[in-house]
């Protein structure tokens, strides 16, 4: 009995446990925010900035880029946490940003995007 508790409590640990991040996953999530942004070599900003290097940018940085003020001077550098946070609720983290977006609330889809983002320097280049 007691090797079946044991099992069973197992199974529900593992079954509740995240995967680590899975880059290929994360650029069938960005499939979703190439609606507006751009990533690679070739990016060009749209609708979005380009989001080349976004790890370790602060917010509002990217050339000929035209971000709203509230992004501008959000005082934010973009790491694994922030970003977290502002893909979840964008206008929770930065009220009055320009990004429509409803956000990602599902935590595998986020750490899968966040490895996928992570490969790209700021030139675009995958490291």
């Amino acid at each position: 009995m007691r090797g079946f508790v044991f099992v069973a409590l197992l199974a529900v640990a593992c079954t509740s446990e995240v995967r680590a991040q899975d880059a290929a996953a994360g650029e069938k999530v960005f499939g979703v925010c190439k609606t507006c942004h751009q990533i690679g070599e070739s990016a060009k900003n749209g609708v979005g900035p380009v989001l080349n290097g976004l790890m370790g940018r602060k917010s509002g940085s990217v050339p000929g880029y035209s971000y709203s003020a509230a992004n501008k001077d959000s005082g934010i550098t973009w790491d694994e946490a922030t970003f977290r946070e502002y893909i979840k609720d964008p206008k929770a983290k930065i009220p009055g940003t320009k990004m429509i977006y409803a956000g990602l609330k599902d935590e595998q889809k986020t750490n899968d995007l966040i490895a996928y983002l992570k490969q790209f320097d700021a030139d675009g280049k995958k490291k």
